[in-house]
């Protein structure tokens, strides 16, 4: 196996439990890929990475509750109001995006139901039966906006929306890819908080990922770095960047798409190889800032933010942690800046938000994920055209070569990657192209 993120880890889990040999190979020197944690203070889990689920991730919520974890709120439990860090200035609202008449949020609900009612259309298990696929995907999210007369308050809150979550631009994300999205979990909009992120886990969401690993224990390998996966039925084989070869009779792939376009693959057909190369990974970083009280609640305010400047959200992790998200569009801004000013760009858009005490955090975290080399990226990134672009071959198995990670499917991306390690594992476990001893 390859990869010791989410998806690795579950699918490793997986098949030592259905009796299988299992050697899993991670670059780090730690298990959890993008999902990480630190302990400040001997007693809050700062999570550096992923933290989030909601009520449609059932095999998340499922795992969660195997490993003997339990679940607490989120940030969509905290009241007061949520701010706007806009170019015409900073703003704050109780009642979503704020419009500046009744006209305008009007237009909005009005473009969602539309939306919601698109979404009722798409097989979230196959968006390419879709009579009108083509079309969906070949327009962008904020082109199919401007279709429908949106006006041009709701093309700006949508876009913030969609920042937010740093999984790109709705100017350059397919609709079918969005619509595959909503249709995943049963939401009838275009992003239900409870639906995606209403819970997460009270001990951490990372230690997910080290319970899984202490499982595993010496199963793991740390520090092997995959330069090349060969696939026969004969046999295969993974190079590592030392030279050494690490042989078995199947390989469970876990790279995020991103480091796997750099990895050669041989013995696969052209057809999956293809839809692996045609994926992409949206690029992003996150910061977590940690003060000694909540800062933000001093102004009214609950830490959830949307923004058109570096940072395009924010939200509070636990009380007095603070975290936030650089989209696409906007992480090569933060790459350009030099390392030892680019959280002082940081700090001068929390203190803008949240007054001077937010500007002077006790602790701080940085995680570029688009240059980081086992990482380069974050949540898939779905241009116009990519859905047929990857094909139904998508998240499909070539035994004994099986593929999984949150880049697999778009469900959340901890969810995605839990839901396609079990799916994994669950293959090869019954494939007839190699069984465990």
């Amino acid at each position: 196996m390859v990869g010791a993120g989410l998806a690795g880890l579950t699918a490793a889990r997986d098949l030592v439990l259905g009796g299988a040999d299992v050697l899993l190979l991670e670059a780090r020197e730690r298990v959890g890929g993008r999902v990480e944690q630190i302990s400040v203070d001997g007693s809050r889990p700062v999570q550096l990475g992923g933290e989030m689920i909601g009520q449609a991730h059932t095999a998340y919520l499922g795992l969660v509750e195997e490993l003997g974890l339990t679940l607490d709120s989120t940030y969509t439990s905290v009241a007061g109001a949520t701010t706007y860090d806009l170019t015409d200035g900073v703003r704050r609202s109780e009642e979503g995006y704020p419009f500046d008449t009744a006209e305008q949020r009007a237009d909005y609900e009005r473009v969602e139901r539309l939306f919601g009612e698109l979404v009722a259309t798409v097989d979230p298990d196959d968006p390419w039966s879709h009579v009108d696929a083509a079309r969906l995907d070949g327009m962008s999210w904020a082109g199919w906006l401007r279709s429908v007369d949106a006006l041009t308050s709701t093309l700006r809150a949508v876009e913030a929306g969609a920042l937010a979550l740093a999984a790109g631009s709705s100017e350059r994300t397919s609709l079918l890819s969005e619509l595959r999205k909503a249709a995943a979990v049963g939401d009838e909009g275009f992003y239900s908080y409870d639906l995606w992120e209403c819970f997460q886990v009270a001990e951490g969401s990372a230690e997910v990922a080290l319970r899984m690993g202490a499982e595993l224990g010496e199963r793991v390998c740390y520090g092997a770095v995959a330069t090349a996966i060969s696939v026969s039925t004969g046999g295969c084989r993974v190079t590592l960047a030392t030279g050494e070869d690490v042989r078995g009779e199947a390989v469970v792939c876990a790279l995020p798409v991103s480091v796997l376009h750099d990895v050669v693959i041989d013995g696969v057909s052209p057809e999956r190889l293809a839809s692996l190369r045609a994926q992409r990974q949206a690029q992003a970083a996150k910061i977590v800032t940690v003060y000694d009280r909540s800062v933000w609640a001093d102004l009214g305010a609950n830490g959830l933010s949307e923004g058109e400047q570096l940072l395009a959200s924010t939200w509070p992790q636990r009380d007095g942690v603070l975290s936030g998200l650089i989209p696409p569009e906007r992480v090569a801004w933060l790459d350009a800046t030099a390392a030892e000013h680019r959280l002082d760009a940081l700090y001068a858009e929390l203190g803008r938000m949240y007054g001077p005490d937010a500007a002077r955090p006790a602790h701080s975290f940085l995680r570029m994920w688009a240059t980081d080399p086992f990482t380069h990226g974050y949540a898939t990134h779905w241009w116009p055209g990519d859905v047929l672009r990857v094909g139904p071959a998508h998240g499909t198995h070539e035994p004994p070569f099986y593929v999984c990670g949150s880049d697999q499917w778009v469900a959340g991306y901890m969810e995605g990657a839990v839901r396609t390690g079990r799916a994994a594992a669950a293959a090869a476990l019954r494939s007839e192209a190699w069984a465990p001893a």
